[in-house]
């Protein structure tokens, strides 16, 4: 197993998601290679924290108000502190629409240059605190008003306007040392031929390991989204992601899915899949884990920790409200 990914409903206080965290470490420890612990805790609608722990404002807030420096150096620390070493975070997608949109608010701007800017400065302070960054949702859901948790949004943008805005933010984070990459279940016109991207062999090597010259690790969004599940089917999406060269697929884990397990390496035994795809996979999710010093040791229980916390996250707020206060 490469990891697990925590949800707020897998736990009640911030006592049991350090009991859970060190169970899971007490697990990893049975294996040589020890787990990713990944959140998706982007703050503002996206917080996954348990609520002893305060919630940052958006990203398009931070952005605003020069902040957001300050606000991912908090949430890398709330994180490292609590046992997480993997972050789906930040979200790199261009604003286009309202902040009840999909994406909305969790952008930081409609800016290209400030959405990279903070990407970059975010990305950065998550390496500081050896937590693995992955940046999202390439190409860009921002592009699109549809939510891929419900149905499979279409990109209308031409290939010309996606290399000048909507790609711009992925690509200077991954000249800037970014080092995982989530691709959203996003159709494109004239590109993915009514496919998700996410499940598009030919989108995933010519745009992410051709044109970037990506060798991070790349990760599929969630394939039980109905953008996915609707077309495929868990199985056939699981086989299909694999195909498509995603070195990680994410999904919420059911009593019963070592069915699926077990499906797939029925497949590369079999020679449906190609065990070298699985190999170079295997390499870049080692090297990274090597990279950023991933260990199965226990966390303490730190009682002090939301308190201390929450202060950061308070002053960030009052100068929100110092800010806007001022404007008036």
């Amino acid at each position: 197993m490469v990891g697990v990914l925590l949800y707020k409903k897998d736990y009640k206080n911030y006592q049991e998601l350090n009991q859970l965290i060190n169970r899971l470490r007490t697990l990893g420890r049975q294996n040589k290679i020890p787990l990713f612990i990944a959140i998706d805790q982007e703050g503002g609608r996206v917080n996954r924290m348990p609520d002893e722990f305060q919630n940052l404002p958006s990203a398009s807030e931070l952005a605003r108000e020069n902040l957001v420096e300050e606000a991912s150096k908090v949430t890398a620390k709330m994180l490292k502190e609590t046992g997480f070493n993997f972050n789906l975070a930040p979200v790199l997608d261009i604003k286009r629409f309202k902040n009840n949109q999909a994406i909305g608010d969790r952008a930081f701007s409609s800016s290209v240059e400030v959405v990279s800017k903070c990407g970059i400065t975010y990305i950065n302070k998550m390496k500081e605190y050896n937590i693995v960054p992955v940046i999202k949702h390439y190409p860009g859901h921002g592009a699109t008003k549809k939510d891929s948790h419900l149905t499979l949004p279409k990109i209308e943008e031409t290939n010309k306007n996606l290399e000048k805005e909507d790609l711009v933010p992925f690509k200077k984070a991954m000249e800037n040392g970014a080092d995982a990459l989530l691709v959203g279940h996003l159709r494109i016109k004239n590109i993915t031929h009514g496919y998700p991207a996410s499940m598009s062999k030919s989108f995933v090597r010519k745009y992410i390991r051709k044109k970037h010259r990506f060798n991070g690790i790349v990760i599929t969004d969630d394939i039980r989204m109905k953008a996915v599940r609707l077309i495929y089917g868990t199985k056939r999406a699981l086989i299909k992601a694999f195909e498509a060269g995603n070195d990680i697929v994410l999904f919420k884990y059911n009593l019963g899915d070592e069915i699926l397990i077990d499906k797939i390496i029925k497949e590369v035994k079999t020679g449906k899949i190609n065990i070298s795809k699985i190999n170079r996979s295997v390499r870049r999710i080692l090297n990274v884990k090597e990279k950023y010093g991933i260990e199965n040791e226990e966390i303490p229980y730190l009682e002090n920790l939301p308190e201390d916390i929450n202060m950061e996250i308070n002053n960030i707020k009052n100068k929100i409200k110092g800010n806007l206060n001022g404007k008036d």
